[in-house]
């Protein structure tokens, strides 16, 4: 049987009003009787109608997730991370996260039209942002809080947490060039994704400063996984003239550039070098360990999650755009000799 206000109302003699504000902890209601009234309810086993309550409130304390068609998975590692770090966050505010994956066959705008039109979330986290992102133009239209994790290449205001991109992949040439190498290839993502956009001209920016020409059929876009980026790599190696060095987008991609170059017949390391961007767990058990640009995942997504939060629940920004800088992981991918 379902016990309710009315029920501890009649086993403490309270009227139901006192029993709920106690329950609440509202100051007008002594601190005996507020004990009393927790004591009672914990012992009848009584659970608060949430869905009721937040009616009452005219909030739904739920915050919305929409991953694009093409975009992070819940398998892809430093995605993974940075959700735990944000759902950290939004558990520690009493917010539950709704995740919803966008048909890859109907338009992504209508599962935010279903999900934020309707009132269904109190605000938006927006992930993977596209150069032209029309999901953001919807948000900013209707007001909804959200934030986004990264920029865009529009000048809309909005709040975000990014990578400062440029800066990693001018780390990666930097580090590659003062190792000899001359003929670098980059396994890039899809470009209409941002944060490609920021790599690229990240690159492209480090090899003019370096006075490395930049070829095009050394730079070679593949899918965002492991088998994206060993297919991409096989298309490298197998030119006249193959690259002596090979950054990859992400970290997943470099571990499949590490395949295709062993399956090659090449001691990576030694033969070729590899990078790649995260630095995700398997970057550092890896044979041989990955090279790689790392990014602070959890702190990422617990930045997203408190700015979120915060936007919620109706309060302002310190800071409405935040961009992290990463840090150069140097391991054996690229120097071999470091280990020997």
């Amino acid at each position: 049987m379902t016990v309710t206000l009315k029920d501890i109302a009649q086993r403490v003699n309270r009227s139901v009003t006192t029993v709920s504000r106690a329950l609440h902890d509202y100051e007008d209601v002594n601190a005996e009787t507020r004990e009393l009234v927790k004591r009672t309810a914990r012992e009848m086993g009584y659970a608060p109608n949430v869905v009721a309550q937040r009616l009452q409130k005219q909030r739904t304390d739920t915050l919305g997730l929409i991953l694009p068609s093409l975009g992070p998975r819940l398998s892809d590692p430093h995605f993974g991370e940075v959700l735990a770090g944000a759902s950290d966050e939004f558990a520690k505010a009493g917010y539950d996260l709704l995740i919803s994956i966008a048909d890859p066959q109907v338009d992504e705008l209508e599962a935010y039209h279903q999900k934020v039109s309707g009132r269904r979330v109190d605000g938006v986290w927006l992930v993977r942002t596209r150069c032209h992102d029309e999901r953001i133009e919807f948000l900013l239209d209707l007001g909804v809080p959200f934030v986004a994790y990264g920029r865009t290449l529009d000048p809309l205001d909005f709040p975000y947490v990014d990578i400062d991109y440029l800066a990693g992949m001018r780390a990666l040439v930097h580090h590659l060039h003062g190792l000899g190498h001359r003929r670098v290839g980059f396994v890039t993502g899809p470009p209409e994704f941002a944060f490609i956009h920021y790599q690229l001209q990240g690159f492209r920016q480090e090899m003019a400063v370096r006075g490395l020409p930049v070829k095009d059929d050394l730079i070679i876009e593949a899918d965002l996984t492991q088998r994206g980026g060993y297919g991409a790599a096989q298309t490298l190696l197998t030119q006249s003239d193959p690259p002596t060095a090979i950054i990859a987008s992400n970290d997943l991609m470099a571990l499949g550039v590490i395949s295709a170059s062993q399956d090659q017949g090449l001691e990576v390391g030694r033969d070729i070098a590899v990078a790649g961007v995260d630095d995700i767990p398997a970057a550092e058990t890896s044979h041989p360990t990955l090279t790689t640009v790392r990014q602070p995942a959890h702190r990422l997504g617990q930045l997203m999650g408190r700015m979120l939060v915060a936007l919620a629940r109706g309060e302002s920004l310190a800071g409405r755009h935040v961009l992290i800088h990463p840090s150069l992981v140097i391991r054996q991918s690229t120097n071999l000799e470091l280990w020997l």
